[in-house]
């Protein structure tokens, strides 16, 4: 009798530990459990430690609810100006609803992706190159919008989306150098200008004011003369004075009104002597007289 007690009792401690082994469920810390019971789904979402189900009558899933980096594979599209690029990006999203994410959808990474890469080319063909390229973050708003809107539902939310990269022609990208390059030298030339426009302003204040006072020329000239010997070349430099220059000046302008007024002079003369009369040859006294 007391053998059979024995056994009934090692048979129910046998029985219990496999009930409890059976039963028995840990949920991580970042996790969160969903129970079906007889494939009804039950209210109650099992958080992180230990728990027991029924076996064989209940089912949990686990849902992940970290942050789940996703990215999106490189989608080819056509811009709003005509243009042919390659862009690929990446979605961070979580999981806020358990149960939602398990019950109305059946993959919810899967749609998630799906949804991503639908929108990326929907935004490529709405946005010109230039927004491709420099105004991203707004672009990034608008396709975390357009995935967050269906997500939702599915009990996901959506904590950011990046665009990674833009790849372009290689046609375009040598016009894209050629454009820079031509509007580096644009500015360059610009910049010249100015700056000439600015020395030139600068040279004419100076040169009014050596103009009111003569020595000032002079000094400026022994500074040029002192900078030039002191590289230690073989130019020799020889100052020529202005007011030589100026008074040639003045002589090649007089010279060719005497030259005028010497031939009106002499034509009046020529106009008496007859034609049938030779022409008298000057004497040395520089006067006009006849042949007897």
């Amino acid at each position: 009798m007391v053998e059979e007690l024995v056994a009934a009792g090692v048979t129910l401690v046998s029985a219990g530990a496999v009930y409890v082994m059976a039963a028995a469920r840990v949920v991580k810390q970042y996790e969160r459990g969903v129970v079906f019971r007889l494939g009804r789904l039950r209210d109650d979402v099992r958080g992180p430690g230990f728990t027991m189900i029924v076996p064989g009558i209940d089912k949990l899933r686990k849902v992940n609810m970290q942050i789940v980096t996703m990215p999106v594979p490189a989608q080819e599209g056509i811009t709003r100006d005509n243009v042919t690029v390659r862009v690929d990006a990446v979605v961070y999203f979580k999981v806020t609803a358990p149960a939602e994410a398990v019950v109305r959808v059946e993959d919810y990474r899967f749609a998630v992706s799906q949804m991503a890469q639908t929108s990326l080319r929907s935004i490529i063909g709405k946005s010109d190159l230039d927004d491709l390229l420099s105004d991203r973050e707004k672009l990034n708003q608008g396709l975390e919008l357009m995935i967050d809107s269906p997500a939702v539902e599915w009990g996901v939310t959506i904590d950011r989306v990046e665009i990674k990269d833009v790849s372009l022609p290689e046609t375009m990208k040598r016009s894209m150098a050629r454009q820079a390059e031509a509007d580096r030298e644009r500015r360059a030339r610009v910049i010249n200008a100015d700056a000439e426009l600015q020395a030139s302003k600068k040279l004419a204040e100076a040169a009014k004011e050596m103009s009111e006072q003569p020595a000032a020329l002079q000094l400026r000239l022994l500074q040029t003369v002192v900078a030039v010997a002191a590289e230690k070349n073989s130019t020799l430099v020889l100052p020529f004075p202005v007011e030589l220059l100026r008074f040639l000046e003045k002589t090649q302008q007089g010279y060719p009104a005497a030259s005028q007024g010497r031939a009106v002079a002499q034509q009046p003369v020529q106009e008496q002597l007859s034609p049938a009369e030779p022409r008298p040859d000057p004497d040395p006294e520089g006067s006009i007289s006849r042949q007897d």
